[in-house]
């Protein structure tokens, strides 16, 4: 991909997603998809765990070089030139690094326990991590969709912490009172949530009391 991203300059402000271990990479490749029909930028990370999921859950199997991987997204997508870019597990120099870099809102979409305590800790042991230390010291929008079941002490402890710091908790449990006929109307379900967090005009779903 080229390095000047001015063909997405008219775009709107950047969301990042990134993608962990968890069961539902789904929900996450869906957002992204929503992100790009919505015109925003979309930064975009994947955890070495995650790959597997998306080749174990899914028919897809991402190349994980940044730069292929954005061609890939862009070309499944329909995305403009520019507008999703892919950023390396230790890319440090990435705008997400940084609270100086450009502000961005983030969703950890499946978010795995394993990252789930690695933010509420601060661990910041890779770029995911990072850039949820980043959104959570700058207050900026972090949402995090776990897909677990059951939950441990350990996990709902961290949930609450997350809670209290300003983080929003939006477990993959989806709804049927919009009567879903498939998988995809269920994973409407969540993103449509995730994007009422952001703010984001969609059509993914009525929202309650809509006809």
């Amino acid at each position: 991909m080229p390095t000047d991203h001015s063909e997405a300059a008219d775009l709107r402000e950047p969301v990042t997603v990134a993608l962990t271990g968890a069961s539902g990479a789904q929900y996450g490749l869906r957002l992204i998809e929503a992100l790009v029909a919505a015109e925003h930028r979309v930064w975009v990370m994947i955890s070495k765990a995650a790959h597997l999921v998306i080749a174990t859950e899914t028919d897809r199997e991402l190349p994980a070089r940044p730069a292929r991987l954005a061609e890939v997204l862009t070309e499944r997508s329909g995305a403009a030139p520019g507008q999703i870019r892919c950023f390396a597990r230790e890319d440090w120099m990435a705008p997400v690094a940084s609270g100086s870099g450009a502000p961005s809102a983030m969703v950890i979409c499946p978010c795995s326990t394993g990252t789930l305590s690695a933010v509420a800790t601060g661990a910041s042991n890779n770029l995911i991590e990072r850039a949820a230390d980043v959104a959570l010291k700058e207050r900026r929008k972090l949402i995090l969709v776990p897909r677990e079941t059951p939950f441990s002490a350990i996990h709902l402890e961290h949930m609450l912490a997350l809670t209290r710091m300003g983080a929003v908790i939006l477990p993959a449990a989806p709804g049927f009172y919009h009567q879903p006929t498939s998988v995809d109307d269920l994973v409407d379900f969540i993103v449509a949530r995730i994007l009422n967090q952001l703010g984001v005009a969609h059509r993914l779903i009525p929202r309650w009391g809509e006809a």
